[in-house]
């Protein structure tokens, strides 16, 4: 199956983009913004597609006129391009709950969404409507993406935060998003990484469809998360307390504490580590407090011979961190769909640790002359069925 994303690089997108390469029997059609602008590569572009989503959108401009005419008008250049090209893909357009609201941008997409349905029947094309609450998660854009992004900016930096509203808001995680996403395609979520565990699918999680045509179809994808503004405020300020201040993992048995702490941590800056442990050294020897955890998990070591490189691959949900207790290290991390590469350099003499964000392919070397040892603790014991462990090299071969 072929599938083009427009808006590939913005945070669903790239979410999306990014979970289905890790299915080797899916091709991405690859897209630029720029495509809009020109039709022939709009027309080619649909052409080689067997599944559009459509993400791309303006959700935020000072004149509300702007948001309206820039979406429509971006639905329209799609629904020409569909018919220049004579081609019919499935066309999945991501509305909003704000469609209901007295708004541009609700009202930009439900006339978009309005424009599909005539598409759909006019040519007999398929159209599947997502209508989707508020998503958060990892590298969503502070004052853009969503309030969570903009809480956990800030908080990891130092900043001060205001409550404006404090609202109860629905929230659905994007690996949640991604899996319904995925499902509307026809496609199996559960050969994807996912927060919802091995025992539940994405049906059973609670969502509304409505068919009102054999061609277009609306999708109503039902928050699964209920949180006050100020909720969500006070578990990133523990985060931070514990965890970035006293370098302790929090229980993340909870779907939502898990999904929130793992985009938390994507915000973290990258100078915060390596993070120095506390040596205990007396006439006996020394002593050092690895890791505190609020949740289960596995501790685990290895021995690594000088020359060599463990690793490189990447979690989607797993917590993990790595401390050079013997021996010097470089450790290496690269963001999935990023060039920039992160080295940190530790050595057992000045015990630190490096903890993983999720999407960061990453590895160790044994940079000296001894066998380095590191100790691993990671928040769930490893599991061959489902491994949540993916390989890609951090630094990319030519």
């Amino acid at each position: 199956m072929k599938i083009g994303i427009t808006g590939q690089h913005g945070f669903v997108g790239s979410h999306l983009a990014n979970t289905l390469a890790l299915d080797e029997s899916l091709e991405l059609i690859p897209f630029q913004r720029d495509y809009f602008e020109d039709s022939e590569k709009l027309q080619a572009f649909v052409a080689a597609c067997d599944a559009v989503v459509h993400l791309a959108a303006m959700n935020r401009h000072p004149d509300p006129e702007v948001i309206y005419a820039t979406n429509v008008a971006l639905v329209e250049k799609l629904i020409a391009a569909c018919k220049a090209a004579d081609h019919t893909p499935h066309i999945l357009f991501a509305s909003s709950t704000q469609e209901s609201k007295e708004n541009r941008y609700g009202e930009s997409k439900l006339a978009g969404k309005e424009l599909f349905k005539q598409w759909s029947e006019e040519t007999n094309g398929r159209c599947t409507s997502l209508t989707i609450p508020n998503v958060f998660g990892p590298f969503g854009k502070p004052n853009y993406n969503s309030v969570v992004a903009t809480f956990c900016h800030k908080i990891a930096h130092g900043e001060a935060v205001e409550v404006h509203q404090d609202n109860e808001i629905g929230l659905i995680y994007v690996n949640e998003l991604v899996c319904e996403i995925i499902e509307a395609m026809g496609l199996i979520p559960k050969a994807f990484p996912s927060p919802i565990t091995a025992t539940e699918t994405a049906s059973e999680t609670g969502k509304g469809a409505e068919n009102t045509s054999a061609s277009f179809r609306t999708h109503a994808i039902a928050p699964r998360h209920f949180y006050k503004v100020t909720e969500i405020l006070n578990l990133l300020l523990q985060f931070r307390s514990d965890y970035m201040e006293n370098g302790e993992f929090p229980d993340v048995e909870d779907t939502f504490t898990r999904a929130l702490f793992n985009t938390f941590r994507c915000y973290i800056p990258t100078d915060h580590y390596p993070a120095p442990f506390t040596l205990h050294t007396d006439p006996r020897g020394s002593f050092v407090e690895i890791a505190r955890t609020g949740s289960k998990g596995q501790f685990s070591y290895s021995t690594t011979v000088p020359g060599i490189t463990r690793g490189n691959h990447f979690h989607t949900r797993k917590a993990e961190r790595f401390a050079v207790i013997k021996g010097k290290a470089q450790i290496q991390l690269r963001k999935i769909g990023t060039d920039e590469v992160i080295t940190y350099e530790l050595s057992g003499e000045a015990p630190a640790y490096v903890d993983m964000p999720v999407w960061y392919t990453h590895n160790i070397s044994n940079v000296g002359q001894e066998e380095l040892i590191t100790l691993f603790w990671i928040n769930e014991p490893y599991n061959p069925e489902d491994p949540d462990t993916f390989f890609v090299d951090v630094v990319q071969k030519d």
